[in-house]
């Protein structure tokens, strides 16, 4: 619906706006009120050009789709129906968790390999470990590549897939290349948008996942769907969405937690949400209220940080990271809400 700054359009305004619409094969229908006129698109509504063009008009207001800007993403789509393994769990419908250190130590193997098999112990169904990581200070730790072979040695002994961060195009191929099972597009590049495009080239016809973190300026829940839909439309349907915090940070927490978009999301969108709650408080003390919270909210899971001696891991561990006992407890717990938040659903649509 096109919204326009006045009552009513004038002849001339309105003649414009129909050769603008006309250029992209739709029409206009104006709808005359007693003191207001809108006016209707009639055809395909999704073209971002299209609405931009509208909204360039200097007398118009605002234009509200009918129509969502995704069309593969959208929950009356082709792909409605999809699900995406995690371990042996599938999503929507499971509750999947994904565990481990922040950031892979390549000077201590065996923290990780140990944290590794204590996650899968506590029932995690998938295995996380930075092999890069993105640093606001260019003297901070990097990450490193050796660390992939860390990363690939702990999938060998758990047997449990595994995910890692990319932040470019090379580093993505080394990782296609080693067939890393879930590739994680991180908060810092959320809107890579010729990251995420080659992302779903690359992964095409592939069973590997591409879990994407909401941006920490994220606007509008659509743009974050829009995001996901980049991967989608280049051959890629095995797109996780992950909300992990945004800011402006809530006093006390590291970002400002957002697991409370997941039923939205839900409302929008087939792709299953799985929610970081590690990143969202920053706090590990804080971790489980908000890991339980995400579950109750309707998410699919959790991407969480965990580590069997947090004091000593380098990157966020310290801070943030839960040892596996713990991990152990939120996800029995996070399980359970999880069931029962299905049971309520369902009771809601049969009634």
């Amino acid at each position: 619906m096109i919204i326009p700054l006045h009552p009513r359009l004038s002849e001339s305004e309105e003649r414009e706006l129909v050769e603008v619409t006309a250029e992209f094969g739709v029409r206009i229908q104006p709808i005359h009120g007693t003191g207001r006129s809108i006016y209707a698109i009639l055809g395909d509504e999704t073209s971002q050009e299209l609405i931009s063009r509208i909204e360039g008009l200097p007398y118009i207001e605002r234009v509200d789709r009918i129509q969502t800007p995704y069309k593969l993403m959208a929950r009356e789509s082709k792909l409605a129906q999809h699900k995406i393994s995690i371990g042996k769990r599938w999503i929507p419908g499971d509750f999947c968790v994904i565990a481990g250190q922040c950031t892979i130590d390549p000077n201590n193997r065996n923290f990780f390999l140990e944290t590794s098999q204590a996650v899968k112990e506590a029932g995690a169904d998938m295995i996380r470990g930075g092999v890069w990581k993105p640093r606001t200070s260019p003297h901070s730790f990097q990450g490193d590549a050796k660390s992939l072979e860390i990363l690939l040695e702990a999938r060998e002994r758990t047997g449990l897939p595994i995910n890692t961060e990319v932040m470019d195009f090379d580093q993505a191929k080394i990782c296609v290349e080693a067939k890393v099972d879930c590739l994680q597009v991180g908060a810092r590049s959320a809107l890579n948008y010729r990251l995420l495009a080659e992302l779903g080239k690359m992964t095409k016809g592939t069973e590997i996942r591409v879990l994407l973190k909401r941006g920490m300026h994220m606007g509008p829940v659509s743009e974050f769907i829009l995001a996901g839909e980049y991967v989608v439309a280049q051959g890629n349907p095995n797109i996780i969405l992950c909300p992990r915090g945004t800011m402006p940070p809530l006093e006390g927490y590291r970002n400002h937690p957002d697991e409370s978009i997941t039923p939205l999301l839900k409302e929008k969108t087939w792709a299953p949400v799985v929610v970081d709650p590690s990143h969202s408080v920053g706090k590990a003390v804080y971790v489980p209220h908000a890991a339980l919270a995400a579950a109750a909210y309707g998410a699919d899971g959790l991407l969480i940080e965990s580590h069997c001696q947090p004091k000593k891991g380098i990157g966020d561990d310290p801070k943030q990271a839960v040892t596996p006992d713990m991990l152990g407890h939120i996800i029995r717990e996070g399980r359970e809400i999880h069931k029962r938040v299905q049971h309520m659903l369902k009771a809601a649509q049969g009634a």
